[in-house]
């Protein structure tokens, strides 16, 4: 086996540099018809997700113009910021346990990229262009009247879709009220948010109809990263090199298990593992930054090995461990690591999850106010109260001084009310007696009450007279 050439290159750029077209050919099997119902829940989710609403709110939306994020049907603010960070810290966890473990199954099973890559765009092309040698030579004619309208309809299918999809990502953004809003509106009016939808489109477009694997390949990270993670107890998609090697085809009219005696492995050579990769690469040479664990190299090799008689599975998941000394997947000293990292981050979340209140309130001193003396010897202080209410319903909240003893109230209004998913801002006066406070500044400690409930301490400084 040759184990240096193939990490000298990309399998996607000639020797000079040019692109090589990658014409996959298609493929079927157990995995790929797997693969194809979990993408097709994928996609269901995607497209249904918007007008899917749990207790009135969105089940998804990440409304950055109004810094309003909807998950599962709870609304985050900005004050959740932290709660945020956790739960993307949990997130990236994930990812490394998972990786860790299983190499790059999510780049397979369920990155945006590959299901629409591979079970959308992929699969209109097989419809209208044919199979990889169809498509090959038809790339190679010369230009006729067939052939522009064939890639006149091609891709008018995959700009219309790849619109469509940037409408469905917009709904998950602004609501899809809001965009059906929108589209019956007179184009006229949303002149700006129509050419960005248009720009971005193109992109989406472009990225499905030419950039295609070289998204994975040069842009995604994860290709990279995923070499610091993996070890030899991963589970990847491999090929049986103790199995299948020495490479050879299988003559006519002889049988496989005579292949043995001549010193040849189960690999018959038939490079069918490699017509079937979408990024174009030879699983047989060993774990490549460029492979995405589609398993569609599985799927070709087992339909080989079943056609000629041979036992399946001799490119397969398994593990280098696995593979050469015949181990079955350990559980690491790393990975219990990044368990326990991770069993930490889970619960840290939930407490903040499950403590959350529905109100979050902020209190400053009224800028540019000073201390007053009242007719009755009392000093008072202005403040100024922001209350957020992160719930779909109307809150009544109730502002108590709990420390020192004193006067609170809301000027202008005898209560605070805030409505459903919005801001609500008061003047608040407080009163003090000069015997309950002390030279120059006073702590104060505020009671935040909702429905009888407290919800929240506000701590801030009530400003005298230093005597």
């Amino acid at each position: 086996m040759n184990w240096s050439d193939f990490r000298d290159h990309i399998a996607t750029a000639e020797k000079d540099g040019r692109r090589r077209w990658i014409y996959p050919r298609k493929v079927s099997g157990r995995f790929y018809r797997w693969r194809t119902w979990f993408s097709w829940l994928l996609l269901a989710i995607m497209f249904t997700g918007p007008f899917v609403t749990i207790r009135g709110n969105p089940l998804l939306m990440m409304n950055i113009v109004e810094r309003k994020f909807v998950v599962l049907g709870q609304i985050f603010w900005p004050q959740d910021m932290i709660i945020f960070a956790i739960a993307v810290l949990v997130g990236l966890t994930s990812i490394v346990i998972f990786t860790a473990a299983f190499g790059r199954v999510w780049c397979g099973w369920a990155c945006p990229q590959t299901v629409m890559m591979e079970m959308v765009f992929r699969k209109i092309e097989y419809f209208l262009e044919g199979d990889s040698h169809q498509q090959r030579v038809l790339n190679q004619a010369a230009w006729s009247l067939k052939k522009i309208a064939r890639k006149l309809l091609k891709h008018a299918i995959f700009y219309a879709l790849s619109f469509i999809v940037g409408n469905v990502l917009l709904s998950y953004i602004i609501g899809w009220q809001q965009l059906y809003q929108i589209i019956v509106d007179p184009p006229a009016r949303h002149l700006a948010g129509l050419s960005f939808m248009i720009a971005f489109s193109l992109l989406f477009y472009g990225i499905f109809a030419r950039f295609r694997e070289q998204a994975c390949t040069f842009i995604c990270p994860y290709g990279r990263f995923q070499s610091v993670l993996l070890d030899e107890n991963s589970i990847v998609v491999a090929y049986d090199h103790t199995r299948g090697e020495k490479r050879g085809p299988l003559k006519h009219e002889q049988k496989f298990t005579e292949r043995w005696q001549t010193g040849n492995g189960d690999c018959i050579a038939c490079n069918q593992c490699v017509s079937v990769c979408p990024t174009g690469i030879d699983i047989r040479d060993g774990t490549q930054m460029e492979c995405v664990h589609c398993t569609a190299c599985i799927d070709a090799c087992d339909h080989v090995m079943s056609k000629i008689g041979a036992p399946r599975g001799l490119i397969r998941y398994a593990s280098l461990n696995g593979i050469e000394r015949r181990e079955p997947l350990r559980f690491t000293p790393r990975l219990a690591g990044y368990c326990v990292v991770l069993l930490v981050l889970t619960t840290i979340l939930g407490l903040m999850l499950f403590t959350r209140a529905d109100v979050e309130a902020t209190v400053l001193r009224a800028p540019g106010s000073m201390f007053q003396q009242m007719p009755d010897g009392h000093f008072s202080n202005l403040y100024t109260v922001r209350v957020v209410n992160k719930t779909s319903r109307e809150l009544p909240v109730e502002l108590r001084l709990e420390n020192p003893a004193g006067g609170l109230s809301v000027m202008g209004q005898g209560s605070i009310v805030v409505a459903a998913q919005k801001l609500s801002e008061s003047s608040v006066l407080i009163e003090l007696d000069p015997a309950a406070m002390k030279s120059g500044t006073t702590p104060l400690v505020i009671g935040v009450y909702s429905g009888g409930k407290k919800v929240q301490t506000l701590k801030t400084a009530f400003i005298g007279p230093r005597n």
